[in-house]
């Protein structure tokens, strides 16, 4: 068992959820998904289908509770669905033109038919839950489903607080936890929890993975706002400057905003321009906006590692969930 067998495992899943769009009249709806799936179009790939992290962690999360990992795929496919679901309308909503390095759908077929894209995606996530019945009991499978559904809730609910906080002036780190703790953290804490819920685990168990995935994808929305600023672009393939352009009420941004100094006193004049993006960073630096974000990421990685020994993953999951756990909160400034 490996990560790249799985990941293997969960794209012929995927497809074969996907494939239930495949229709001859409608064949350019079809592709337009399975573009913004990465599978398909200029710049396909592997980059461009990222590294299905959450169907992997629902993977292990099973089979650390001792099931087979190959009966848990409708649900890994699942979550996978839910996500790009979330990707497709995040991009209208934030205008952003790029999606993995590439033109995001609603650039290249409009705001109206991406948008469809994102509706197949959900609907096609709820179809896939459902094919758990297949290999699992009516009370296991009503089970998963009900935590992936309250979670598609808790993303709209991110959602919209990271919409409603842009411009806003008011903010402090608490109304940040809130809101990445429903638009990161709750599918990551969902892939755990159904996991674990598949693998038979009693509720204890259940809720300490749930625990673990919650503070991991903290941990991971805390270290990718750090990498936001002052992460190098040729190791992160993101703009360091984008965050601080674009103004984003990130944790370190928060934390430096609360201190009132001169950070806080240019934040507050208005747009920022690219030749200032150095300066201002060094100055967030200087007022405790990177070590701030630092102490909470530690905080957070310590509490998911925490509730991982307390979830106990038996055999090979065991050791793979604590490597990608690592591999995921090592990455580089």
């Amino acid at each position: 068992m490996n990560t790249n067998e799985m990941f293997s495992a969960v794209e012929i899943e995927l497809k074969k959820q996907t494939a239930r769009l495949d229709a001859p009249h409608t064949k350019s709806f079809y592709d337009m998904l399975t573009y913004h799936m990465g599978w398909t179009g200029a710049g396909a790939g592997s980059t461009a289908t990222g590294k299905r992290v959450r169907p992997i962690l629902v993977l292990l999360s099973a089979s650390g509770c001792g099931a087979d990992w190959r009966l848990a795929l409708p649900a890994a496919a699942a979550v996978e669905l839910v996500h790009n679901f979330s990707l497709a309308h995040d991009d209208i909503q934030d205008n952003s033109p790029k999606r993995r390095g590439r033109d995001a759908a609603w650039v290249k077929w409009g705001a109206p038919m991406a948008i469809n894209v994102g509706d197949a995606l959900f609907v096609l996530s709820n179809q896939a839950i459902m094919d758990l019945k297949k290999n699992f009991s009516a009370e296991v499978v009503v089970a998963a489903a009900e935590i992936l559904h309250n979670t598609c809730l808790d993303l709209t609910r991110g959602q919209y607080l990271d919409m409603s906080y842009e411009g806003r002036s008011d903010l402090g780190v608490d109304d940040y936890w809130r809101m990445i703790g429903g638009k990161t953290s709750a599918l990551i804490a969902a892939c755990c929890h159904i996991g674990a819920t598949l693998g038979d685990a009693d509720e204890e168990k259940q809720q300490a993975y749930r625990s673990f995935g919650h503070y991991l994808g903290l941990a991971f929305q805390v270290q990718d706002d750090i990498l936001g600023i002052w992460g190098d672009e040729k190791t992160t393939g993101k703009s360091a400057a984008s965050d601080l352009i674009e103004k984003k009420n990130s944790l370190p941004v928060l934390i430096g905003l609360e201190k009132k100094g001169k950070f806080a006193k240019r934040w507050a004049q208005g747009a920022i321009a690219p030749d200032e993006i150095g300066e201002i960073a060094r100055l967030l630096a200087n007022e405790g906006g990177l070590l701030g974000a630092q102490d909470a990421a530690k905080q957070m990685t310590d509490l998911a590692l925490s509730a991982l020994r307390s979830a106990n993953p038996q055999g090979e999951a065991g050791e793979m969930l604590l490597r990608l756990t690592k591999r995921l909160l090592g990455r580089q400034q």
